[in-house]
């Protein structure tokens, strides 16, 4: 019979994360689990390892707020299984809209019945002098920005052709996930999780023209630094400094992220909890 595999990552500095960490691993080892986990946390049965040596997984649960979805997403993105995020308290757009039972977790991934949501992933590469001297991926957003307190010239293109050059704070690209955070914050639409389409905004920008674009899934974006230095920040988790000269190309990744959830939720839902929008009264069905 092969082995169940299952990936607990958990946030340790959160009490209640690793609380229902060990609840759960002794609920899943009942049923039969094998449990790993990346996380700095001893929890009972459950075998620590690194990301390389991590078997064949079937599902990752990832106990904590957006940013450990992110965090485990850079873990399990080349074993292409997907991220259960369960919320234990504040209300973010990647997790649970309530907050599931322990035991329903475990009846919903012993028998299979999640549902599954894919979401975009942008690639980045940086060219300097001709060479590529880095490249990487980001689930919600690529950001070239200012490291100092001077601002920094980006020149934009879209497609081969000239937008705008930028005095600013920075510019991010965003993809619809990611559309909700940094980019919401800098003044970005907000964009449901389902539209095909990617998210370019400069940040504080000196210019008439300083709009959010919505462009094409399919389109190039090169942004070109002109100031001394500039730093590239990907889910603010994988930077790089950059220089006068480079240039830093994003498309869309031919690969996605899937996230599990236990109940069909919608999008506008999580929108209204995380906002607590004034929707009362509403007399729909």
């Amino acid at each position: 019979m092969k082995s169940r595999n299952i990936l607990i990552v958990c946030n340790p500095s959160r009490p209640e994360a690793v609380e229902a960490a060990h609840s759960l691993a002794e609920k899943f080892q009942a049923e039969g689990f094998s449990l790993f986990t990346v996380s700095d946390v001893a929890i009972n049965g459950v075998i620590a390892c690194d990301a390389q040596s991590l078997p064949e997984l079937e599902i990752a649960i990832v106990l904590g707020g957006d940013g450990t979805i992110l965090r485990a997403a850079e873990v399990i993105r080349e074993y292409d299984i997907p991220l259960l995020g369960v919320n234990l308290g504040h209300v973010g757009f990647l997790a649970e809209v309530e907050k599931p039972s322990l035991d329903a977790i475990v009846e919903a991934i012993s028998s299979g019945a999640y549902e599954l949501d894919t979401r975009m992933v942008l690639q980045y590469s940086v060219n300097r002098n001709g060479l590529k001297v880095s490249d990487g991926w980001a689930l919600n957003e690529v950001t070239v920005e200012r490291e100092r307190s001077t601002m920094v010239e980006l020149f934009l293109e879209i497609d081969g052709r000239p937008i705008s050059r930028w005095g600013c704070d920075g510019l991010i690209c965003s993809t619809p996930t990611g559309s909700t955070a940094y980019a919401f914050s800098a003044g970005g639409p907000v964009v449901w999780p389902e539209v095909d389409a990617l998210v370019v905004l400069p940040i504080s920008a000196h210019a008439l023209f300083s709009r959010p674009l919505v462009i094409s899934p399919k389109s190039q974006i090169v942004v070109r630094v002109e100031s001394a230095e500039a730093v590239l920040s990907a889910d603010s988790l994988r930077k790089f400094n950059l220089l006068s000269g480079d240039s830093v190309h994003i498309t869309k990744d031919i690969h996605v992220v899937r996230l599990a959830h236990l109940t069909n939720s919608l999008f506008s839902d999580r929108l209204v909890a995380k906002f607590k929008l004034p929707v009362e009264g509403w007399r729909g069905e």
